[in-house]
């Protein structure tokens, strides 16, 4: 099979991604898209640091910018490299953290009371026996 240099931005970029570590995860995010006043939800199905696979119901167009807002990271623009039925890639202006965006973030008050610190603690949370 013959291979050839890309040729756009937007084959640059793809190639990129493709080329990189992607995670693999179930997790939604918000899609802003131009001349649109309300963000879509989205389902992210795999994320690497040039971009993302997400999945919805919502028409873009290739090449077409966008904004997304995700988690522990927050808003990212870039660019839709590919559509088709229902999922779509898009190509980020800047590189992300893919396991930022995959971290729980746990404040005190999610944690159960007896977890809780109260800042008077001396010390580890848990004891080795």
């Amino acid at each position: 099979m013959e291979s050839r240099e890309p040729v756009t931005v937007d084959e640059e970029v793809a190639a990129l991604s493709r080329g990189a570590d992607r995670d693999s995860l179930f997790m939604q995010a918000s899609l802003t898209l131009p001349g649109r006043p309300d963000s879509v939800t989205v389902r992210v199905r795999n994320l690497s640091p040039g971009g993302m696979l997400a999945e919805a119901m919502v028409q873009v167009a290739q090449g077409g910018a966008v904004e997304v807002e995700l988690r522990n990271v927050g808003r990212v623009s870039g660019r839709i490299v590919w559509a088709g039925e229902g999922k779509f890639g898009i190509a980020f202006d800047r590189p992300v953290d893919p396991q930022a965006v995959r971290r729980q973030v746990v404040s005190q008050s999610d944690l159960p009371p007896h977890l809780r610190r109260t800042g008077l603690e001396k010390g580890p949370l848990y004891r080795r026996r």
